[in-house]
């Protein structure tokens, strides 16, 4: 699986400036109502219970039990102006369940996975929860909220959606960068419109969000580095470890922080994208790719092969910036 980040703009690198206004087009605290469906938050003793075309959906939370019935989406449908978005009916209080189970889940891994069943029909339902709401450029969260982590219920037949991901570097080799492409069905994933902080609207758009694990420039443990939406019409992302203003580009920071932050280039990155409609969020976890050593021929020979299959997507926006490499 993969994903990838903010789209390089210009093709030389005095554009580096306007690609980090536009890079930090971050998305924070902005609810998935266009992924796998948000139920919860801090839930512990998560179960699933199904039937044909249900779940019920229990667990705990800030001391008391909840039950929560869903029913009527699966997978997602294509990006469209006019019809809306696969999505959940919700139910809080939990009546109306016709008696169910859960058989034991024979799907693929999914990260963050907290239960899951197959269903009676042989499609998947699973409860994934993470730290969605973490703070971009890897802030200590200073608010409950920041801290909380977010469960999530999808519903789908077939493969999950696939996450393609690749690293190099940009502008020369200046910079390091993560790239990658969002695909459900053989089709990319991506909205029709975003606020012009880069948050989708109108139901369509899937988050990618990035963490970082021992980055110097922000100490140890997992940092979330930046979030974003994968491109219109290619479903790839394209992101630049660059040094980025806290105070600009709708960023969330704390009091008084206002020096620049990163680059956020670690030892491990980890990458959690959200399946479109209620199709399930999937994620990848690989080793940092190191400096660019242009006496290298692997290094050229890399950069030469991400080039291509970044151009392979047709997503020219992330193909901007591999100028200045020597060939």
């Amino acid at each position: 699986m993969s994903t990838s980040k903010i789209s390089r703009c210009g093709s030389r690198a005095s554009s580096i400036a306007g690609c980090l206004f536009v890079a930090a087009a971050a998305v924070i605290f902005v609810p998935p109502a266009s992924a796998s469906q948000l139920i919860g938050r801090d839930a512990t003793h998560v179960r699933i219970q199904v039937n044909q075309g249900q779940a019920l959906l229990s667990y705990r939370s800030n001391g008391a039990l909840r039950r929560v019935l869903a029913w009527g989406a699966v997978n997602a449908r294509v990006p469209s102006a006019t019809v809306p978005q696969a999505k959940f009916h919700l139910n809080y209080t939990g009546f109306g369940f016709n008696g169910g189970g859960c058989a034991p889940y024979t799907g693929p891994s999914l990260p963050w996975l907290v239960a899951a069943c197959d269903g009676p029909d042989g499609s998947f339902w699973a409860a994934q929860s993470f730290p969605q709401p973490l703070p971009d450029l890897g802030f200590t969260p200073w608010t409950s909220a920041q801290r909380m982590r977010w469960l999530e219920l999808s519903h789908w037949t077939g493969p999950v959606p696939q996450l393609t991901i690749g690293q190099d570097w940009v502008y020369g080799g200046r910079f390091r960068e993560v790239y990658g492409r969002l695909m459900f069905l053989g089709l990319p994933v991506y909205g029709l419109h975003t606020t012009r902080y880069g948050v989708p609207v109108g139901g369509y758009g899937s988050l990618v969000y990035i963490d970082v694990l021992d980055a110097r420039a922000y100490g140890p443990g997992w940092r979330r580095e930046n979030s974003f939406v994968t491109h219109k019409g290619s479903g790839g992302f394209c992101y630049g470890f660059y040094r980025f203003d806290p105070t600009t580009g709708g960023y969330h920071h704390p009091p008084g922080a206002t020096a620049r932050r990163g680059p956020g280039v670690a030892t491990v990155y980890r990458i959690t994208a959200h399946g479109p409609g209620v199709a399930p969020d999937v994620g990848w976890t690989g080793t940092a790719l190191g400096p660019y050593d242009r006496s290298d021929p692997q290094d050229r020979q890399l950069e030469q092969e991400s080039l291509a299959q970044i151009t392979s997507w047709g997503d020219r926006s992330c193909t901007a910036g591999h100028s200045g490499f020597a060939s």
